[in-house]
C-alpha cells in the first residue's frame, strides 16, 4: 500500500519515572484516558495526536500539559512504535505512528487542564500497583524500552 493510501497519525508520549518520595516505591505519571465512547478507559501515557502546523516536540508538550498540568522539557527518543487499522471516522485504512520521549517536568502542578477531552485526569501510580490495571498498550511500550535501555547501560 502507497503513502498516499491511507491516513497517518501522529502522536507523541512522555515517560516519567520517579523514585516516589518518602516510601521510595518508583511511580510512573499515567493519564486516565476515557475511551472517548469507543474504547473502554485505561490509563495511557501523558501525550497523543500532534496537530497538522506543530512540531512532534511541540505538541508533546501541549499534550502533557494539557493532561497533566506539568510543563516539560522534552528529552530522547525512547522508543517508536506503530500499529495500523481501519478508521472510526472516515472510510479506509489509518497508520498510527507514536514516540515515546524522556521528559523533565520544568514547572506547573498535577490536574489535567484540558476540558471536555480524552483525558479525565491523571496521577502518579506505582509500578508496583500498574500490573492487572487496565492500560493502553503504549505503557508497556515505554516500559519495555526503559527495561531495555537500563540492561544495556
Amino acid at each position: 500500500m502507497e503513502f498516499t493510501d491511507y491516513h497517518t497519525r501522529l502522536a507523541a508520549y512522555v515517560l516519567l519515572v520517579d523514585d516516589g518520595g518518602a516510601d521510595g516505591q518508583e511511580r510512573v505519571l499515567l493519564a486516565w484516558w476515557n475511551g472517548e465512547g469507543h474504547s473502554d478507559p485505561a490509563w495511557s501515557l501523558p501525550g497523543g495526536g500532534i496537530e497538522f502546523d506543530e512540531s512532534v516536540r511541540d505538541g508533546l508538550v501541549r499534550e502533557v500539559f494539557e493532561e497533566t498540568g506539568f510543563h516539560v522539557e522534552p528529552g530522547g527518543l525512547l522508543a517508536e512504535h506503530f500499529f495500523t487499522g481501519r478508521g472510526r471516522t472516515f472510510d479506509g485504512w489509518f497508520r498510527s505512528q507514536r514516540f515515546v520521549f524522556d521528559a523533565t517536568i520544568t514547572g506547573g502542578e498535577l490536574g489535567t487542564t484540558e476540558v471536555d477531552g480524552s483525558t479525565d485526569h491523571a496521577a502518579w501510580v506505582p509500578l508496583a500497583e500498574l500490573e492487572g490495571q487496565p492500560r493502553a498498550d503504549i505503557v508497556d511500550v515505554a516500559l519495555a524500552a526503559r527495561a531495555s535501555r537500563a540492561v544495556r547501560r
